[in-house]
């Protein structure tokens, strides 16, 4: 399948390397900075470009990897093109496609992606859509090659998996961030917690976490909560954030 990359981000470099490894010919990346473009598709052996009137017209497959709100845009430069075009978006309408051509999907992997970390696609899991069974059918058997779990989702749910994924991916990153600074600030180093951080994801990996809430919080403990809020004075903010979270937890059914 000849398969054209539009972006050159994060969850394109995966998906364009997953895709050339699985025997399938990427034939152009495109990027509005060059560079990026290039920097990709010299790992792929794809053309790069940086104009997107410069897109190969009969390629297969288009996956639009760019952020959300420039997909339509991309999307309006696509009109022409005979193969199918997906965006890879966890909250965009397949109509923002349709509306511009007539084969559209979603090709959607439910993973946080950084260049520099390599992945494995095999356990990922990939939230197909299309407008119609044969672009569906297109797409299966696409995500088939890289990934054992493949979903077929339309668009409210795929809107529902991404809003979960925001708690439970990037809220509890930045927690991580916020636990940083409390212990630099006091002449501690991140590295005294990543134990603590991997044993609390790997119980969720067999239990549902509200069983395996752990903290002041759900025993109840106010004496050390309002010790932990009054060492926390200095930073109002972070205030906030802890009885906010804290006062979630006690509301959890037990």
């Amino acid at each position: 399948m000849k398969i054209v990359f539009l972006g050159s981000g994060n969850v394109a470099t995966h998906l364009a390397i997953a895709l050339k490894a699985k025997g399938e010919d990427v034939v152009q990346v495109y990027s509005p900075n060059l560079n990026h473009a290039l920097a990709l598709a010299n790992v792929v052996g794809a053309a790069a470009i940086n104009r997107l009137n410069e897109v190969d017209q009969d390629a297969d497959l288009y996956l639009i990897s760019v952020k959300d709100d420039a997909i339509a845009t991309v999307a309006a430069a696509l009109t022409n093109v005979t193969g199918l075009v997906a965006h890879t978006s966890g909250t965009t309408d397949i109509g923002i496609l349709s509306s511009q051509v007539k084969k559209a999907g979603v090709f959607y992997p439910l993973q946080t992606f950084s260049k520099a970390k390599a992945v494995s696609f095999d356990h990922i899991p990939l939230c197909i859509e299309a407008v119609d069974e044969v672009q569906l059918d297109i797409l299966n058997h696409l995500a088939t090659t890289i990934s054992n779990q493949v979903y077929h989702l339309d668009g409210e749910k795929r809107k529902v998996l991404h809003l979960a994924a925001v708690f439970a991916c990037n809220f509890p990153n930045h927690l991580y961030a916020l636990a940083n600074k409390i212990l630099d600030q006091n002449g501690l180093n991140f590295e005294i917690i990543r134990p603590l951080i991997a044993e609390t994801a790997d119980k969720v990996m067999s239990n549902l976490p509200e069983n395996v809430q752990t903290g002041p919080a759900v025993r109840a403990d106010e004496t050390t909560i309002h010790k932990h809020l009054s060492m926390l004075n200095n930073m109002p903010e972070l205030q906030d954030i802890y009885q906010t979270l804290s006062n979630s937890i006690k509301l959890m059914p037990k």
